[in-house]
């Protein structure tokens, strides 16, 4: 089962979805909101696996709404203007709908949503990559074998990631998502939506105002820890 939630202004809108939705067996609406502070709060506190997202809410995008968030569910946007289209694939984006939504569209979005997310559903049944482990990497004609413990840190690239070691950083065909499934939390730690940096790399840090907090590798390195995982990220490392 696919537990989603309907991010959307319109009752009429989400009223119409619904019903579309109700011919997928594969899909749980979990909740549903048409506003964008709601929304945060539902995502934090239902972590679907899926929303249905709207671009144009009251106070906030829905481009907004995912700046906010650590970790981007997978997204179906849902809008009636097509202008936005490119910009919405720098997320974690599986499909972009216009309204009015067409069952032919809706069916393939959600068949998109199946695979991407079986694909996610299986890195957690995997045993995790530790620093023992290496990793295969194809990024155009080069081939790059790493060991995981020479990564400094992952760095999302819309649906793909950049593998930073080294003087390297070649590419991947994996959302910044993907790769948190896939290793050792204890190893890796994700400090906002853009970066995942290996803790051995860490050297410092520094408060900021405003709650955020500065990281800084031993490379010389700086990323900026976002408000979300600040806390979090002190008790982790014990700063």
């Amino acid at each position: 089962m696919i537990r989603a939630l309907i991010i959307e202004d319109s009752r009429l809108a989400r009223k119409e979805l619904k019903e579309l939705l109700k011919a997928f067996s594969q899909i749980t609406i979990i909740g549903e909101t048409g506003s964008a502070s709601e929304a945060l709060e539902l995502i934090s506190l239902l972590e679907p696996e899926l929303i249905f997202l709207d671009i144009h809410l009251p106070g906030k995008s829905g481009f907004e709404i995912l700046q906010e968030l650590d970790r981007v569910p997978a997204v179906i946007f849902i809008t009636a203007f097509d202008q936005y289209a490119l910009k919405s694939f720098e997320y974690n984006t599986i499909d972009y709908l216009l309204k009015p939504v067409v069952f032919e569209r809706l069916e393939l979005a959600v068949a998109k949503a199946e695979k991407y997310l079986q694909t996610t559903n299986t890195f957690t049944k995997k045993e995790k990559l530790g620093f023992g482990d290496r990793i295969f990497v194809k990024d155009g004609s080069k081939c790059y074998f790493i060991k995981v413990e020479d990564i400094r840190y992952f760095q999302s690239k819309g649906n793909y990631t950049q593998i930073h070691f080294g003087v390297n950083s070649p590419l991947m065909l994996k959302t910044l998502q993907q790769v948190a499934y896939t290793i050792d939390s204890q190893q890796f730690v994700q400090i906002n939506r853009q970066h995942i940096i290996n803790v051995n790399f860490i050297s410092n840090s520094k408060g900021l105002i405003g709650g955020r907090l500065n990281l800084n590798l031993s490379t010389g390195e700086t990323f900026q820890v976002s408000r979300r995982q600040a806390n979090k990220i002190k008790e982790y490392l014990s700063f």
